[in-house]
């Protein structure tokens, strides 16, 4: 039974960011959804959203989905570098388990303070545009 594309570029996704070195010299982890106790900073893969995005032989998706990051500090500059490589590996995507990305792009990014002091939280949004590849 083929893999669904929420699942199979979901677990891409979380697979090419952990597999970035630099990306991960500056994570103490990255994570599939909630993190539990993690020590910052991290990352987390989490919410994702899928539409249909097919044509007529073509079976495809645009998936949304939310890449955050956590840190301490008087300053969120060390988040700027992080959020630097995750848009690099995503935009390098090429896709997973019988799916191929045709597009990933950043939608929008936030950066804010949490309610604990000198924490900040940067989420970034991608739109992945993904199409089923032909079985062989």
């Amino acid at each position: 039974m083929a893999m669904s594309a929420e699942v199979a570029v979901r677990g891409a996704v979380v697979e090419a960011l952990r597999g970035d070195a630099l990306l991960m010299a500056g994570l103490n982890g990255l994570f599939d959804g909630a993190a539990g106790r993690a020590s910052a900073p991290y990352g987390v893969v989490g919410e994702s959203l899928a539409a249909d995005w097919g044509a007529k032989e073509v079976e495809g998706r645009e998936l949304t989905l939310t890449v955050s990051l956590f840190d301490v500090g008087e300053k969120p500059a060390r988040l700027a570098a992080l959020l630097t490589r995750v848009d690099a590996v995503l935009s390098a995507l090429e896709g997973g388990e019988g799916w191929r990305v045709v597009s990933a792009r950043l939608l929008r990014s936030r950066l804010s303070r949490t309610g604990a002091r000198d924490r900040w939280q940067a989420l970034a949004d991608y739109r992945l545009r993904v199409v089923r590849e032909p079985s062989a």
